[in-house]
């Protein structure tokens, strides 16, 4: 037992960085597409729609087809993880700014500012709860799926999972999914107050 907690310590810190860098990448991608998708029919169909067919594709089996291509680790696992998430972030975004009141964006063009500064000013600060909404939901996703990662030596809580069922040693098992339940709840805990504030916020605009 003396030695889980060690090795508790260090999957736990490949597991965070693992989501914590599809969730960086995936928003980086997301934010531009969503608007996109917000502001293009034609555009946006498609984008929505080749996301759509990715998220389908079930996680394990989408692991096994990156393999060859991409071979085992870290970076295979980052750019799965950061495929499934753009269906959730890219959507949440468009929904996000197509739902920032007309008046509002009407007004601001009024008052001379450019669509840059409408952005930044106006329709940021109004989307930004659906946005951190979608944020949340993804996370969970990434930090849920990043489980699997072991499975082709990326690290992280799946491998006490995937060790403990090989070897039959209950500990092992209860202690990566405790961990990765643990990390999931408080990463929803945080964004979930967050989104609160952001929402706040955007009333008192």
């Amino acid at each position: 037992m003396s030695g889980l907690v060690p090795r508790l310590a260090v999957a736990l810190a490949q597991h965070v960085a693992l989501s914590l860098s599809a969730l960086a990448i995936s928003l980086a991608i997301a934010v531009p597409l969503g608007i996109v998708v917000a502001r293009s029919r034609r555009f946006g169909g498609a984008i929505l729609a080749v996301f759509g067919t990715i998220y389908t594709i079930p996680s394990l089996a989408a692991l096994a087809l990156l393999v060859p291509v991409l071979g085992l680790g870290f970076g295979t696992a980052l750019v799965a993880l950061v495929a499934y998430a753009q269906m959730i972030l890219t959507r949440s975004v468009a929904t996000a700014v197509r739902g920032v009141p007309p008046a509002l964006v009407d007004a601001a063009q009024g008052l001379g500012l450019s669509p840059l500064q409408r952005f930044y000013r106006v329709e940021l600060p109004q989307a930004l709860p659906s946005i951190v909404g979608g944020l949340r939901i993804a996370t969970v996703a990434i930090i849920a799926i990043a489980n699997l990662a072991a499975w082709i030596d990326a690290g992280g809580l799946g491998t006490l999972i995937f060790d403990g069922l090989r070897r039959d040693i209950p500990a092992e098992i209860i202690a990566g999914a405790l961990g990765s339940a643990t990390l999931a709840l408080i990463a929803d805990g945080l964004l979930r107050a967050l989104e609160e504030t952001a929402r706040k916020r955007a009333a008192i605009f």
